[in-house]
């Protein structure tokens, strides 16, 4: 028998899945497709600790897609360690002719699929990936001079301009389940306690969508005390949703709510391009800026003791659920970046560790925005004052009772700064860093 293996790695569903079709159809007539996950140790010993919030949600789509496979009379091989070990390791073991699997544009994926294509090259493997976590990827919106975009509006208009039914068309993988290698004995799913990690929220639900609440989500979307935004991020990350699926949806439901999808293949292909905002700015000169270091600031930030309720809210809710509300992620990045004049990379990795639907090119690109370094940012004189923006976004203070229960006591601290003093103080940070006047600001 010919062994086709297929890595589930940000697509872990069986139906719409781009890799898997083409495992799945292509495969030799005396062909099985094995599909495979694993449990990447170099990602497991960077989480934040026993009681990172995603790995629950992660164990248990793995659970669910072995589950899956099972009743289709086959398995999923689960395994723990180093991908490149753990591949080699199957090659030999099962003999394994072709591995399949979907694109991956982070940077550290991109290397790791390198290493692992010169691998399966030297041991006569064939080794393919294929498009499925985005419509559009690399190369493929560009602009009339074949430059990836660096602003957000025009990249949108030839996104939209290239959209046709071709890209929104499920891949029908069921046609093909008749091609999963089929298994008597089932193996064992390695436990959630066995890979050092414990169940710290509920089980997740399955991704589903209100179309009322879609329809409305222009309306909705910045407040954060309406039950008005998707939640549909968490499953974008791990793939337990089609964006092809999504898109449709969206063209029909609302227009802004298609934006964010859009938005969310710009920062990947910001990424992809410009892989030095992983550690830099993407524009240098604001890494002139003399950014403050104050532990205990920052401190106070991350537990949401600022004296600001609208960013102690949101940090709360971060901190409680994982989970953190469009408009709030603006406030809060905002004021770590501007009032208390802090690093933008700070903010990021405390985010990354912390949210559910964590992205490294959405977070990166949306702290960079907030910040005013990135390619398509707010200008770095546009400062959220945080008392506006709740009166604006919470006006009946419901959110914020919510997370600050304290607040209008003698037990809620007073503002850490002055909004005028630490506006002033950023404005002429930036200005003498980018060597700029301040007088029309």
């Amino acid at each position: 028998m010919s062994i086709t293996l297929f890595w589930f790695r940000r697509d872990l569903r069986l139906t719409d899945n781009a890799g898997l079709y083409r495992a799945l159809s292509e495969v030799d007539s005396n062909g099985k497709v094995q599909p495979l996950f694993i449990f990447d140790e170099n990602i497991l010993g960077k989480l934040n600790n026993s009681k990172d919030k995603r790995m629950p949600f992660l164990w248990d789509a793995v659970q669910a897609l072995k589950t899956q496979l099972e009743a289709q009379g086959s398995d999923l091989i689960v395994r723990v360690g180093r991908p490149f070990d753990i591949i080699k390791e199957l090659i030999a073991e099962i003999d394994v002719k072709k591995i399949y699997t979907n694109h991956d544009y982070e940077p550290s994926a991109i290397e790791r699929d390198q290493k692992i294509q010169k691998l399966c090259g030297d041991m006569e493997v064939s080794f393919q990936t294929f498009k499925d976590q985005v419509i559009f990827e690399k190369n493929e919106v560009l602009t009339d001079a074949q430059k990836p975009y660096t602003v957000f509006t025009p990249y949108k208009r030839k996104w939209i301009s290239s959209l046709s039914p071709f890209y929104l068309k499920s891949y029908p993988t069921e046609k093909y389940f008749k091609n999963l290698i089929s298994v008597k004995k089932k193996s064992p799913l390695v436990t959630l306690k066995d890979l050092g990690f414990e169940r710290t929220l509920k089980i997740y639900p399955p991704p589903t969508w209100d179309k009322t609440l879609l329809k409305n989500y222009g309306r909705d979307r910045d407040f954060p005390a309406v039950p008005g935004t998707s939640h549909l991020g968490l499953h974008l990350r791990f793939g337990t949703v089609s964006v092809r699926e999504l898109v449709r949806e969206a063209k029909k439901t609302s227009e802004v709510w298609l934006s964010e999808l859009i938005w969310r293949e710009f920062f990947m292909q910001i990424l992809f391009h410009f892989p030095h905002v992983v550690k830099g700015s993407f524009r240098p000169e604001y890494d002139k800026v003399e950014w403050r270091k104050a532990s205990s600031e920052f401190k106070l930030w991350c537990e949401g003791m600022t004296g600001y309720p609208m960013v102690d809210a949101g940090m709360r809710e971060l901190n409680a659920t994982g989970f953190m509300h469009n408009r709030t992620r603006m406030v809060t990045a905002s004021f770590l970046t501007k009032h208390l004049l802090m690093h933008w990379s700070l903010g990021e990795r405390y985010f990354a560790k912390q949210l559910l639907d964590y992205d490294l090119s959405a977070n990166n690109g949306n702290w960079q925005w907030a910040a005013g370094t990135g390619c398509d940012a707010a200008p770095y004189f546009r400062i959220f004052n945080p008392e506006a923006q709740m009166e604006r976004f919470d006006p009946d203070l419901e959110y914020i009772k919510r997370w600050v229960p304290e607040f209008g006591t003698d037990k809620y601290p007073s503002p850490m700064i002055d909004h005028k003093i630490a506006r002033d103080r950023a404005l002429r940070a930036f200005a003498k860093a980018l060597g700029k006047k301040t007088e029309k600001q």
